[in-house]
């Protein structure tokens, strides 16, 4: 007799087990047939309370975790079947279940990721006014992705459901992906071009099935304010420096884009989480340099690819205004490194290379940037010489003159032609980041420095046409706007004490004390306006003449005239009391003929009540307002002036990496444009994308 046949047979444990059970029960399916995906597909189908919020307990979603968790331990499927489980877990938040799933290899699909921006980042159900979902404040966004995004998955998904569960072509009607249209938001809010790689391109698949990277779910987390989440993503994540410094600038910029439609909690969210993203990535810039200095300076040069956005680490904290990063030892470190040209950074040892290693010493920014404030001195000399020579006379006929007033306009063309690269970035190589031309235009002029030297450009070729095109006997106007343009130069000027340790916060404060005094004056015209038309409509009366005759006998700059000066303690009373009558007439024939005619004021006794009001106003309030705001800003300045006049300093360095001294830079214009830097550059990453 056969032993085998008296011997029942025992069932194993997936037989018997509470998970397998529980999804016989919920599926209505036999053993043999039963695959893990329909499992769960049908637990959600019969038991849709497990998953909702909003009848969910404590303890309901850890055991529908550990039913599936074991249910797939046991198949042996955890890696294909276990993004359901990721996909529940990340929409409610179960941050320990997500980090376990993350360490076991388990990653999302991409319609998984569709529906998770669909449940979280929307917020169909939410009756709450104070609703702290996205999809209202993405909506309000003007770029093209951000409607994608809130609401075309949106419909697509809510018509899959509705229509043909099973069809997976429903979410191919649109050309972009969930995860795409993610990516492209964030570049779009950061103004970044979309860095293409051929060779990542050509394996671009757009099928469901495909599997999303955890980068691609920290950027959900960005945008659903998920701080916890984000962590764990990040740290799972690639490139951690440079990818906590995008997710610092996306939450800033998410930030003051619900600022502005009025949600000022979820603002000072996402502001936090920004400033949370920032601190992580100075600690692990102080922890790097502890360990390895030398890694951690060249890591900040590191060129990396994040969301498509390529960029160096310091180079992105400098374009998003990063000033802590900016000024950390790390990023000062490799700074001084590209200010000396990797020569020793110290003054005596960097001259005696001169001798040694003549290319380095004269490529070295530090170099360029004397030559070139020593060439800027010379042009002033010559300009000034230019300037007080006047044009209309025989001094002009010498040859020096002439040589004078052409040096000027080479040294003008030459840099003018350096602004205009500096501007687009047509020559930058070393870590630079793929921007568009418009963030780059608004860059340049959000600089002080700039916005000068194209005053002193416009000034200088306004000058021009006007000797030019408007001669006269003595070029008077000729001379004027050359004498303006030469003043705008010299304020130009002190722009090579910005890179000096002490004299450079002094400019700093001089700078931001000056948008104080814009603002004081915009206040302030309205005041001087109201206060000047009073005068004038008692003092003059009936005037019919405002806007007769040359555009400098106007009425309106007697208007602005008396309250203007009286500013600074100019009372001018024998005017105001209409008692001075000299040098005036009360005829009206003579003064409506001729505005250049003063015509005699009337006495009112009204008028200099208002001026002892107007002065007592401005002297004892507008004035001690302005000086209350200079204070604020210098102890605001003095606070931070070592990072702030670090960050100008590296906009020097930064720019004097590329740039030849005017007029020189002429003489090489040809082959830097024929050889360009940028074009070498990315032959280079093809060629290293190609192998």
């Amino acid at each position: 007799m056969n032993s085998n046949s008296s011997v029942p047979k025992r069932k194993t444990s997936k037989d018997s087990s509470l998970a397998w059970n529980l999804v016989l029960s919920s599926t209505g399916k036999s053993k043999s047939t039963i695959s893990i995906n329909n499992a769960f597909k049908g637990l959600k189908e019969s038991r849709p309370y497990v998953l909702n919020p909003k009848y969910t307990t404590p303890t309901s979603l850890p055991l529908y975790f550990y039913f599936g968790y074991q249910l797939m331990q046991g198949k042996g499927e955890i890696h294909e079947c276990g993004h359901i489980l990721l996909l529940e877990a990340l929409k409610a938040n179960r941050c320990d279940y997500v980090r376990v799933l993350i360490d076991r290899g388990v990653s999302l699909k991409l319609i998984d990721l569709a529906e998770l921006y669909e449940q979280t980042v929307s917020c169909e159900e939410c009756k709450d006014k104070d609703c702290l979902h996205m999809h209202w404040i993405l909506k309000q966004i003007e770029e093209s992705r951000a409607r994608i995004l809130c609401q075309s998955y949106k419909d697509i998904m809510e018509r899959k459901r509705k229509f043909n569960n099973g069809n997976k072509k429903q979410s191919k009607e649109l050309t972009i992906s969930v995860a795409d249209a993610a990516k492209g938001l964030c570049r779009e809010m950061l103004r970044y071009k979309e860095y293409k790689n051929k060779s990542l391109d050509s394996n671009k698949d757009e099928d469901e099935d495909k599997y999303v990277e955890v980068s691609d779910i920290l950027l959900w987390a960005i945008f659903a304010n998920r701080r916890v989440l984000a962590e764990i993503c990040w740290l799972k994540g690639e490139n951690h420096l440079l990818t906590g410094l995008v997710s610092s600038a996306v939450l800033r910029k998410l930030s003051k884009k619900v600022n502005n439609v009025k949600e000022q909690k979820l603002s000072i969210d996402l502001e936090e989480h920004s400033i949370l993203f920032e601190q992580r990535c100075i600690g692990i810039m102080d922890s790097m340099y502890e360990e390895d200095s030398e890694h951690a300076i060249d890591l900040m040069d590191d060129e990396a690819e994040v969301w498509g956005i390529s960029s160096s680490p310091l180079t992105f904290a400098y374009e998003n205004f990063m000033y802590d990063i900016v000024a950390h030892t790390c990023s000062q470190k490799l700074i001084n490194k590209e200010w000396y040209n990797n020569l020793t950074p110290d003054l005596k040892p960097f001259l005696k290379s001169a001798f040694k290693k003549p290319i380095k010493f004269f490529t070295a920014p530090l170099t360029k940037y004397v030559l070139n404030y020593m060439m800027f001195f010379s042009m002033l000399v010559m300009y000034s010489a230019f300037v007080l020579t006047s044009i209309s006379t025989k001094y002009y006929v010498l040859n020096i003159g002439r040589l004078f007033e052409y040096y000027v306009y080479f040294w003008s063309a030459g840099d003018f032609i350096e602004e205009l690269i500096s501007c687009f970035g047509c020559l930058e190589v070393r870590g630079r980041s793929h921007r568009n031309y418009y963030s780059r235009m608004k860059r340049y002029l959000y600089d002080f420095w700039n916005v000068v030297d194209l005053l002193s450009y416009a000034l200088l070729i306004t000058a021009l046409c006007v000797r030019h095109f408007h001669p006269s006997e003595n070029f008077t106007v000729a001379r004027r706007m050359f004498s303006l343009s030469l003043l705008v130069m010299y304020l130009r000027f002190l722009e090579v004490f910005l890179i000096h340790r002490n004299l450079g916060p002094t400019l700093i404060m001089i700078k931001e004390m000056l948008k104080d005094l814009l603002r004081f004056l915009f206040l302030a015209v309205f005041v001087v306006l109201g206060v000047g038309i009073y005068y004038h409509a008692n003092l003059w009366p009936d005037h019919q003449t405002m806007f007769n005759g040359d555009w400098t006998n106007w009425r309106i700059w007697t208007i602005i005239y008396y309250p203007y000066w009286q500013l600074y303690g100019e009372l001018n009373l024998e005017s105001l009391d209409g008692s001075d009558h000299s040098d005036c007439t009360n005829v009206t024939a003579e003064w409506e003929a001729d505005t250049s005619i003063e015509r005699c004021p009337r006495d009112d006794w009204t008028v200099l009540a208002v001026a002892g009001i107007y002065m007592l106003f401005s002297n004892l309030l507008l004035v001690n307002l302005v000086i209350a705001m200079f204070s604020y800003t210098f102890e605001r300045v003095q606070n931070d002036s070592e990072k702030l006049w670090r960050f100008e300093r590296y906009t020097v360095i930064n720019d004097y990496d590329w740039r030849i001294p005017s007029p020189i830079n002429l003489l090489f214009l040809p082959y830097r444009f024929l050889c360009c830097p940028t074009k070498k550059y990315c032959c280079v990453q093809q060629c290293k994308s190609k192998v």
